[in-house]
């Protein structure tokens, strides 16, 4: 996700335990997040103390740094100020919030032992109003003549206002020659660049003649403000044009012309948490290898091997990347497919079976549900041959394609051992894809060389098919043992697998909206 995404969550407990025997208890909110990886609690902030009250609303905020492909593991510690008594806790994710409804979550205070602690309430609400990009376009008039020979060859340069009373450069327009009544070109510039979010902030923007040797001249200047600016949306606004040095001279000085702002308008730049806080739900859905070339489950060398002492690199990619795309989805129904296999009872090869041996519903209940019918399979099916993607690809395909009105968002996971068969289709199947709401995530496992996963990747060059080229870049590629760290840290590298194959989707995302001029639907505000 971009970094930098910043998220504020408001807190507010209903119903809290009672603790004061003459007056009701005086609550404190301690937030505490994980590292990356590790498991060690570290305190974040807390909240103010609210006087006397069993429901309180925090007036102070916890700002996070918020990462898609991360899961963000937080605990609130509710307590009484001054006196350490424990009122509860609760655990959550930070996509949990974000994917709530409203970006609403609910959770129940936990931890005071036969005791009913109330509950948590939670809001998430992306920092915003820095995402809004501006254009606008300005003209001038009369401004004063700077060279000898023809006029001057004007150009404007803003710069924003910092806190500490210096100017940062932030634009310049074009130069146009020769002329005392310039029209610029329309240009857009983000509002964060502009006065970084301050609507009252000052813009101030100088006017230059231009001359070849790089030394311009300072015709004058004017200041202004985001909201000044945005006034001009309903009727033109001109500012004078003036030269301090020229008006400590000249006694009868009036300006060095005027600017004239023609047009201004603002643009919402929408981003990945807008879309889900809008109600577009992600849909994940898991595709097995199971070709011959994985080597026999019952044998130690086998990809698939089940040891009763860890998990294979199949159920690790699976848990790492669903663990952390299950805060997203809502029903937490995730179909499951395995492919290369003789499926009983008559031993026909199947590219697409359920993994659960239901094919009126594939669905297998959250990532534990995925793996426990994932090794069910493994003892009923004949690993075969060949490796094809593109039927399971297609058959995601038909259900993205029956719903494009951003609402639904698939996500198709394949784990292979990489060896494939059926490129050609493949490469087709992804073509057809790239136009509909889905992405598709490769995670290859064991020792081979993954050529052919690289150039589905698209990333290095765009994905065709027959003449016709892959509409956005949908397919992420990473190789398993890039992430199996020697010291035997899973928790670890399967955090950095999650992130890596993760990292692309919310662009992925917007890359569909975009092309189909989607806009989320706006979270009324209750």
């Amino acid at each position: 996700s971009v970094p930098g995404t910043k998220v504020e969550l408001t807190v507010s407990c209903r119903n809290l335990l009672d603790m004061d025997t003459f007056s009701k208890s005086d609550p404190v909110v301690v937030l505490f997040v994980q590292g990356s990886g590790s498991s060690e609690w570290k305190e974040f902030g807390r909240t103010e103390v609210i006087d006397n009250t069993l429901n309180p609303d925090f007036v102070r905020k916890f700002v996070l740094d918020y990462y898609f492909e991360e899961k963000q593991n937080l605990r609130f510690d509710v307590a009484v100020f001054g006196a350490q008594d424990f009122l509860g806790q609760a655990f959550v994710a930070l996509g949990e919030v974000i994917g709530a409804q409203r970006g609403r979550l609910e959770r129940p205070l936990t931890g005071v032992p036969g005791k009913r602690c109330g509950t948590i309430l939670l809001l998430a609400e992306e920092l915003s109003n820095c995402r809004d990009i501006i254009t606008m376009q300005l003209c001038a008039n009369k401004l004063d003549k700077k060279d000898f020979f023809g006029k001057s060859d004007p150009f404007l340069v803003f710069y924003r206002s910092n806190e500490d009373g210096t100017f940062t450069i932030c634009h310049k327009t074009e130069v146009v020659k020769n002329t005392l009544n310039p029209v610029w070109q329309p240009f857009t510039i983000p509002v964060r660049a502009l006065c970084n979010g301050d609507y009252d902030r000052t813009v101030k923007i100088d006017v230059y003649d231009w001359d070849r040797d790089g030394s311009h001249d300072f015709i004058g200047e004017f200041a202004t403000s985001y909201r000044e600016l945005s006034r001009a949306q309903s009727q033109f606004t001109v500012y004078e044009v003036l030269n301090p040095r020229k008006k400590c001279k000249k006694k009868k000085y009036v300006n060095s012309g005027t600017v004239t702002l023609l047009s201004f308008s603002v643009e919402s730049e929408f981003t990945f948490v807008d879309y889900i806080r809008g109600g577009t739900q992600l849909n994940f859905t898991v595709a097995i290898d199971f070709t011959a070339s994985n080597g026999l489950p019952s044998q130690p060398t086998s990809l698939h091997y089940v040891s009763p002492y860890q998990l294979s690199a199949y159920a690790l990619a699976l848990k790492a990347v669903g663990e952390v795309i299950q805060d997203y989805d809502s029903d937490k129904l995730f179909p499951a497919y395995g492919f290369g296999a003789k499926v009983p009872p008559d031993g026909k090869i199947s590219h697409q079976f359920p993994l659960n041996n239901n094919a009126e519903n594939p669905s297998c209940c959250g990532i534990e549900g995925v793996l426990e019918s994932y090794l069910q399979s493994l003892r009923t099916v004949q690993l075969y041959g060949p490796t094809n993607f593109a039927p399971v690809i297609n058959q995601v395909a038909g259900t993205a394609a029956q719903v494009t009105d951003g609402s639904q968002y698939h996500v198709l996971l394949i784990i292979t051992d990489g060896v494939i068969s059926d490129m050609l289709q493949t490469k087709e199947a992804i073509v057809t894809a790239s136009a509909l709401p889905m992405s598709i995530i490769i995670v290859g496992v064991g020792p081979a060389e993954f050529e052919a996963m690289e150039e589905l990747d698209g990333d290095e060059v765009r994905l065709s098919s027959r003449g016709r080229f892959a509409e956005r870049d949908i397919v992420q590629f990473v190789p398993f043992r890039d992430y199996v760290d020697d010291s035997g840290n899973q928790v670890l590298s399967m955090a950095r697998l999650a992130k890596d194959v993760l990292a692309e989707i919310p662009e992925q995302l917007l890359s569909y909206m975009k092309t189909r001029d989607i806009k989320p639907h706006r979270a009324d505000p209750e």
